[in-house]
């Protein structure tokens, strides 16, 4: 019965060759042979053009055509280049003339103890900063008195250690040690939930610290499910840094439009997910191939709002992989704010599915600025974070973060800082700052030409204007020493409340309301202002040439 289907099978192997060799017998031995290469060729090439629109969209793909297109016409791109150039020194402002007098080179001679008199001479003609600057400076009063005071000389106490001699600098290893895990315990290290294994390190800010937690979790869902082509999804609030972390390490970002309410739109990011994921008949998801982590933000930068930090993390769960919330702005104020009766949502590790988190302590924290650290719920996660070598001729290495040496007075700084506050001070500067930020936004919704951006749930209020240009009210406003942050999507400003801010709110709403006059009496850009900067570019459809713009002025500024 075996030898009859063995022959059976090889008859019909034999006919089938034949009738095969019969039909490509009509075809030239050539094009036999030029056919599978230029099917392979075609295919490479259409697969490339899928993969750019993958990752970029088809509308940017078609801008991007059009735009490459156009610049090929004879004087276009010098064109553009030309007004390009005029964007940049608008936005420079006089800055490429005060670079003329910058040091190109070392003084023959130094200036020894001098150069402390140049240098305060240099910080005077700095702009005024107190009470002035959206967050910028959190510490409250003189800098040459109270808090201010305190932390300069911690900082100045340690300025020769650094952490990654752990052998010699013990004392600021056990500081950073000490950061980490009390900045841990405000955010639920101690609860049960949180399966009591949260860890940590400092950072340099909350960009690295939030670079830390996408390295780690990229690795470690790598490791355990083998995702090589990573992709993650944030709310288009979330912070820039996740845009960083996205072109340092190869992985595709989407950023989801949010809700209504600018909160992350948790039904959106969903749809995200399916669009990555294989379905297969008769066995349901097979494998998450590409999203390796999503994110939401305690609150969100532009706007003060929390995202639905517990939707997000039964989604997370739901599909196995991590989630990272941004608490750099509300790690410090969101903890103290629940215990004085605000209503916060939930928005740490007492929420399942949240795998790392990031807080600044530069900020609320009022630590020296460089301080931040970066949370995970395990150590198996963290392990991911650490780069080790073993085959350096100068011995084995490891280190926990992107910086090798770190500056030691920076940890003992922060250190200090939440020392010498402790719960109490904490809780009474978070009463401060949530009452003014209070005051604040109901000064700005009682201007009738303006709206307040959602429903803040911290300390800051974004506002916008259906009636005038909101960018030329923030020129007006700079003009009054006031340094607020232009938004767009939708266009507006805002202002994050500090303890500095705490004695000049009804300053602020004074000289707002006197702007938005100003601006309703004279509308139209003023002499040197940057509204209409902020305006076109808002608008402009091609972003590639936003882009550009934009490394064009950084690259100017040193």
């Amino acid at each position: 019965m075996d030898s009859l289907s063995y022959s059976s099978v090889k008859s019909m192997l034999i006919q089938a060759r034949g009738s095969l060799n019969s039909r490509l017998s009509e075809f030239e031995p050539l094009a036999l042979l030029v056919a599978p290469l230029v099917t392979l060729f075609l295919a490479q090439v259409i697969g490339s053009v899928l993969g750019v629109v993958h990752e970029k969209g088809l509308k940017a793909c078609l801008l991007g055509f059009i735009m490459g297109f156009l610049k090929m016409i004879p004087g276009v791109q010098s064109y553009i280049d030309a007004e390009k150039q005029k964007v940049v020194d608008q936005l420079q402002s006089g800055g490429s003339s005060k670079k003329n007098n910058w040091a190109k080179e070392l003084p023959v001679k130094g200036l020894g103890v001098q150069v402390l008199e140049k240098m305060e001479t240099e910080k005077r003609n700095d702009p005024n900063w107190q009470g002035k600057c959206s967050g910028t400076v959190y510490i409250g009063g003189n800098e040459s008195e109270g808090h201010f005071t305190l932390i300069n000389q911690a900082c100045s106490m340690f300025a020769h250690t650094n952490p990654l001699h752990i052998d010699v600098f013990q004392s600021v290893v056990r500081f950073e040690s000490e950061v980490v895990a009390m900045t841990a315990a405000l955010l639920g290290s101690k609860e049960t939930v949180s399966g009591e294994q949260i860890c940590g390190n400092m950072t340099s800010g909350g960009t690295e610290s939030i670079v830390l937690a996408v390295k780690s979790s990229r690795d470690y869902m790598k490791y355990k499910k083998g995702i090589k082509r990573p992709e993650m999804i944030i709310p288009e609030s979330g912070h820039s840094a996740y845009d960083k972390a996205a072109q340092y390490f190869n992985i595709k970002l989407w950023r989801v439009p949010v809700g209504k309410d600018f909160r992350a739109d948790v039904k959106a990011m969903r749809r995200h997910i399916n669009r990555n994921t294989i379905m297969v008949p008769w066995f349901g998801i097979l494998e998450l191939l590409y999203i390796f982590m999503i994110v939401g933000s305690a609150p969100g930068f532009p706007h003060g709002i929390i995202d639905p930090i517990e939707e997000l993390g039964q989604l997370a769960l739901s599909y196995g992989i991590c989630f990272h919330v941004d608490l750099c702005l509300g790690g410090f104020v969101l903890p103290f704010a629940r215990k004085l009766g605000y209503q916060i949502p939930a928005f740490d590790f007492s929420v399942q599915g949240v795998t790392s988190i990031s807080i600044d302590v530069h900020k609320y924290g009022l630590a020296p600025k460089g301080t931040s650290t970066v949370l995970y719920r395990n150590h198996e996660i963290r392990k991911h974070q650490f780069v080790a070598v073993t085959e350096w001729s100068g011995g084995l290495y490891v280190s926990p973060t992107i910086a090798g040496s770190r500056p030691g007075s920076l940890v003992a700084g922060a250190w200090a800082a939440m020392m010498s506050l402790g719960e109490e001070g904490y809780l009474e500067n978070t009463g401060k700052i949530m009452e003014a930020s209070k005051r604040l936004e109901e000064g700005v919704r009682g201007i009738s030409e303006l709206f307040v951006v959602g429903k803040p749930d911290m300390t800051i209020v974004a506002f916008g204007s259906k009636s005038l240009d909101i960018f030329e009210v923030n020129d007006i406003m700079s003009s009054k020493g006031w340094h607020l942050n232009a938004l767009q999507r939708p266009n507006s400003i805002h202002i994050c409340v500090t303890l500095q801010h705490v004695p000049v709110v009804d300053d602020f709403l004074q000289d707002l309301r006197e702007a938005v006059e100003t601006v309703k009496a004279n509308p139209g850009p003023i002499t040197g202002g940057l509204a209409p900067i902020y305006g076109a570019a808002g608008k402009m459809p091609d972003r590639g040439m936003v882009n550009e713009l934009l490394v064009s002025f950084m690259d100017s500024q040193y």
